[in-house]
């Protein structure tokens, strides 16, 4: 009764009474069994009912027997209906049967495998009577003792994270080969986590593990487990490259839960602060759902104060925490020491806190697939339960409580993922290559994007091809150290500046617009103001300091069309969708009380540009309306304005991505367009699939947020029409009415008088990548070295190198196609040949060669046109190679002597055998630079030892 008395004193409350957009029973369902067939073996049987499972749930059966057939399936079912068994049974069963199987577990958080592996031992610990199914958990906190044991003598249950696959089996796996080569059930939880930029980066971690199973003869049946989303089988068949089946009916029980919408004028953490008092006063255990960082902190901090006797009842728990703090907090709530805990989405998964009774949502999570995932928190234990949503003042929230009915019959949304994102695949192929050189005749590596991706890589020199070309190897020995697969950039650690002590992390592409020095940070509880934020350390310093104010950013933004992938009429508009180059320079950052929110002042910053590429849509103003609203003295950049933030705003009701996800600008005219615009595009490097897969939906986007705006009883615009909490420009300029008049007049149809003088867009031509370009022979070239009188100890270093003076120089010119030899004296005479050359060629002539000869004369030799290959050589490779290096590779010749007994024929006065030796370097780098000109390629010997490609455009 206590959920029942909760819910009425909740009506009768002066502060809700009038507030409550929705009240929904969601009645409760009986179990619907199943049986297999054949049945389970019989020791495995009674194990299963040692668990206290008498029966199977249909889709249990289904999904086992799917699995029974190798068929790579999905089960998307609702929290706690039983998933882990579904894998669990068909791999003890194969496991009983060959003990050479072998099983990858994969769970996005460290504490889901610990509870994975108690309840695997409880299963396997009773199927055998002798030694068990063996599991063994391999993540960061494993022992390197324990590690290398596990890597001898594998389990046959592996029980890992994305990260350790990532970085510490799939590079290492000559260590793992007896794994890989029984591997046979690979098994995904939690896969819808597995969107957006992580899916992306899964996608290929995916397609390497498979390719490493080929390599080792193994051929995996893929298991994935997720909540309720809208495609389970094209994402996962997406994500693994695999074809997938979806089972989504579940068969499992659940017991009534009741479901309020609350849309209180007094503020969302307000509300929540008072429910969760209301809730511990009656000993009810809870969940609050935040969606910021910074709010969590908030919430659990006011919570705590405001009731002293519920102080050590109530924390805070999300992402950037301590693992140790982590665990700490999940043993106290699983042990009932807790009652209330205010969490991000990171407690969004079925880690195992206890039994649940009522779970709050501070405003609407984003889509209803994560809602109904947070609700299956609470009521596991077979009680009524309770879900609290209380909207902010986000569009989306108040779209969904000014339609409840709409949200409770709304299917859960897509899953977005981009493996075609050149970014990540760029970077992924990079690690391919690092762990098994690409041959190209491997089927991946032939489709036609990636086979383009691949061609561009080698040409730059990130992948380098054998001497034969057959096979392509990594210029780096360890990429995956550089690629983070939760985020676009590398991870920045926020340290302590009295201690010393990491507090938290932050991901990269985050880091310049959460860290920036000045901006406050909230951790457990305590404030903390960044006094620095080191770029190159990755390092964001901070010190513990009372504040009454938060912070936030102010930028602006400029974007420029590179490729358009479609575009397609929308009333009197066009839309389209393709591939942006984005500019945003933050220009300072806002301080605003904490107590409503009033600005208190705006700090400048000097911080370089973001620039990144990345994909998006576009919707098209007509210059006709344009004028007609500036003719009715309407505000046209307010207007498209505010259609940006409220299109922004409803997005996410036709892709699973949170507005975090999405960038938006608005351009009264754009050069390209001719005209006014407004960008909507991915916030990621190389787009993760959002708005183009929103594209195709654009006419019922753009009409859902003219009913935001026009349904919305506001005046002139508030955050949940169109304003944005995160506009860079302060949500100014901003018109409301505007901005429905702008829509309105898009609707009406295309007309000869709207088509009259409307300018014609002058699209990018398709890109052209540099590498399909070769520069131009140059007329008339020559090929430079100097020999020197002194060394560089004897004129105090190499910095020196302007007092070693000249033995002589040597100069081939390809007009005579001879070779002259120079003297110091004669040094001026030689600058008045080498201008009238097209280009000058040397091996480090840049660096030592022009030092030396400036310092016999004034010419400016640093101003000719001048390739220098050593210089051509570090930036493809980051490394120096030599050139008696290079030309013994490529040319089957070497260099006759060197820079030390050429020193020592000066001193001799043996003038005869530095000509000869000098000649004889020339000869080389013309005839290396020759080779590189005509074939597109140098060879060498890699750190590998073996002998690769190293690919030149000269």
């Amino acid at each position: 009764m206590a959920v029942k008395n909760y819910i009425e004193g909740m009506k009768n409350h002066e502060a809700f009474v009038h507030h409550i957009a929705a009240h929904k029973v969601i009645p409760g369902r009986e179990a619907s069994l199943g049986e297999l067939a054949p049945p389970l073996p019989e020791a495995l049987a009674v194990a299963v009912k040692g668990l206290g499972v008498d029966a199977l749930y249909s889709h249990q059966v289904e999904a086992i027997e799917a699995i029974r057939r190798g068929q790579h399936t999905v089960v998307a079912t609702p929290t706690a209906s039983g998933k882990s068994l579904i894998y669990n049974i068909p791999v003890v069963e194969k496991v009983l049967e060959d003990p050479g199987t072998r099983a990858l577990y994969l769970f996005p958080l460290k504490a889901l495998a610990q509870d994975q592996l108690k309840a695997l031992e409880r299963l396997s610990g009773a199927v055998f009577a002798g030694e068990p199914v063996t599991a063994a958990i391999y993540d960061g906190d494993t022992p390197p003792y324990e590690r290398k044991k596990i890597r001898t003598r594998p389990p046959h249950i592996l029980m890992t994270n994305p990260e350790m696959l990532h970085l510490s089996i799939l590079p290492y796996h000559a260590s793992w080969a007896e794994f890989l080569r029984g591997l046979s059930y690979v098994v995904v939880d939690e896969v819808h986590t597995l969107k957006g930029v992580m899916g992306s980066h899964m996608a290929w971690v995916f397609r390497r593990l498979k390719r490493m199973c080929r390599y080792y003869g193994s051929d995996p049946c893929f298991v994935f487990s997720s909540a309720t989303i809208g495609n389970p089988a094209e994402h996962t068949s997406l994500l693994a490259d695999v074809e997938t089946s979806a089972i989504t009916e579940s068969g499992s029980p659940s017991s009534t839960k009741h479901f309020v919408m609350l849309n209180t004028p007094e503020g969302a953490s307000q509300a929540t602060i008072k429910l969760i008092h209301s809730a511990m006063h009656r000993k009810l255990r809870t969940i609050v759902y935040c969606q910021s960082r910074k709010m969590t902190e908030l919430i659990a901090m006011w919570a705590a104060s405001k009731k002293a006797e519920f102080g050590e009842k109530i924390t805070a728990y999300r992402s950037g925490f301590l693992p140790e703090e982590r665990r700490e907090i999940e043993r106290r709530m699983a042990e009932g020491e807790l009652l209330t805990v205010v969490s991000t989405s990171a407690l969004e998964l079925g880690i195992d806190i206890g039994g649940l009774d009522l779970c709050i949502l501070v405003g609407y999570p984003g889509s209803v697939m994560a809602t109904w995932q947070r609700a299956g928190r609470v009521g596991r234990s077979g009680r009524e339960s309770l879900v609290v949503l209380i909207a902010q003042e986000d569009a989306l929230d108040q779209y969904m409580m000014n339609h409840p009915d709409l949200f409770f019959s709304m299917p859960p949304e897509k899953a977005v993922v981009n493996p075609a994102n050149e970014v990540l695949m760029g970077k992924h192929l990079d690690c391919a290559a690092a762990e098994l050189p690409i041959r190209r005749g491997e089927p991946l590596f032939q489709q036609p994007a990636v086979a383009d991706k691949l061609a561009r890589m080698e040409a730059y020199g990130t992948l380098l091809a054998s001497a034969d070309g057959d096979m392509l190897f990594s210029h780096r020995k360890f990429p995956q150290r550089s690629v983070a697969l939760r985020g676009t950039g590398d991870t920045f650690d926020i340290v302590d500046g009295g201690s010393g002590e990491m507090i938290g992390s932050v991901d990269g592409h985050r880091a310049v617009r959460e860290t920036y020095a000045g901006a406050v940070y909230i951790h457990r509880g305590d404030s903390y103001v960044v006094t620095e934020l080191d770029m190159d350390k990755r390092v964001a310093v901070a010190e513990k300091r009372r504040v009454h104010y938060f912070t936030r950013i102010r930028s602006h933004k400029e974007t420029e069309i590179l490729e358009v992938m479609d575009r397609k009429p929308l009333g009197n508009a066009w839309v389209g969708v393709g591939k942006l180059k984005v500019t945003e320079t933050i220009t300072g950052y806002e301080k605003r009380l904490v107590k409503g929110q009033r600005l208190l002042t705006v700090i400048p910053l000097d911080v370089p540009p973001q620039v990144f590429e990345t994909e998006g849509l576009w919707l098209e103003v007509p210059e006709a309306v344009r004028v007609a609203m500036e003719t009715e003295q309407r505000h046209f950049m307010g207007g498209i304005h505010a259609v940006e933030h409220a299109a922004i705003g409803i997005l996410p009701l036709f892709a699973m991505a949170d507005r975090n996800d999405i960038g938006g600008i608005s351009i009264p005219h754009h050069p390209q367009l001719g005209k006014g615009a407004v960008f909507i595009y991915d916030g990621f490097p190389g787009g993760i699939g959002i708005c183009s897969g929103v594209f195709g939906e654009a006419d019922a986007l753009f009409e859902k947020t003219l009913s935001v705006i026009t349904t919305c009883p506001c005046d002139t615009g508030c955050p949940a029409c169109v304003h944005s909490p995160k506009c860079g420009s302060g949500n100014r300029p901003i018109d409301k009415e505007a901005s429905r008049v702008l829509l309105e007049k898009l609707k009406e149809p295309l007309t000869e008088a709207l088509r009259v003088g409307e300018p014609v867009p002058r699209f990018p031509a398709p890109a052209r990548h540099s590498s399909d370009e070769k520069p131009p022979v140059p007329r008339r070239f020559g090929v430079l070295d100097v020999e020197t009188r002194r060394s560089a100890q004897e004129v105090g270093g190499w910095g020196r190198a302007r007092l070693m003076g000249v033995s002589c120089a040597v100069l081939y010119d390809s007009e005579t196609d001879a070779f002259t030899t120079w003297t110091e004296d004669q040094i001026p005479d030689m600058a008045k040949v080498l201008k009238e050359m097209d280009l000058v060629v040397g091996f480090n002539i840049r660096r030592f060669d022009y030092d030396v000869l400036s310092g016999t004369c004034g010419v400016d030799f640093y101003s000719l046109p001048t390739l220098d290959m050593l210089e051509e050589v570090h930036k493809r490779l980051g490394y120096r190679l030599s050139l008696d290096h290079l030309s013994g590779h490529t040319l089957g010749a070497e260099k006759s002597a060197d820079g030390l007994a050429a020193l020592a024929w000066w001193k001799e006065g043996r003038m005869d055998l530095i000509e000869e030796y000098c000649t004889k370097d020339v000869a080389l780098t013309r005839d290396l630079y020759l080779f590189g000109r005509e074939n597109g390629h140098l060879l060498f010997q890699n750190k590998a030892g073996t002998l690769v490609r190293l690919p030149v455009v000269w």
